[in-house]
């Protein structure tokens, strides 16, 4: 059974920092792209951002500059570094796997920029 676990979330000052990470039971990890999406209260998902191999990923334009996402294949896990966060970044953040026909997604980590 596929399982994403993400971890990290939780509440911070707007301006600070937070590291989401996504340990993923996935076989061949580096197969899968991986990606970071939110959900904000009466919003849809969207996309944060997504990376196929290291150095080649694609953002959201509102957090280009701020957010970087990276991924550790040997340890079959995700990371998303978040730095000057606003609280339009407030929201559930959910880890996703897509390889082919093959999509899996965590369970999600709340994350709250509030002063």
């Amino acid at each position: 059974q596929v399982r994403l676990v993400e971890s990290g979330g939780g509440l911070v000052q707007p301006g600070g920092s937070l590291r989401l990470s996504c340990t993923a039971s996935l076989s061949i990890f580096s197969l899968y792209t991986m990606g970071w999406y939110r959900q904000a209260p009466g919003k849809q998902r969207e996309l944060v951002a997504a990376i196929t191999k290291p150095g080649s990923a694609n953002y959201a334009d509102s957090v280009k500059d701020r957010f970087t996402i990276s991924r550790d294949n040997a340890k079959n896990t995700l990371y998303l570094q978040m730095n000057t966060l606003k609280p339009d970044d407030t929201a559930v953040y959910y880890c996703n796997a897509k390889w082919i026909s093959n999509e899996y997604w965590g369970q999600g980590t709340q994350v709250t920029v509030s002063s």
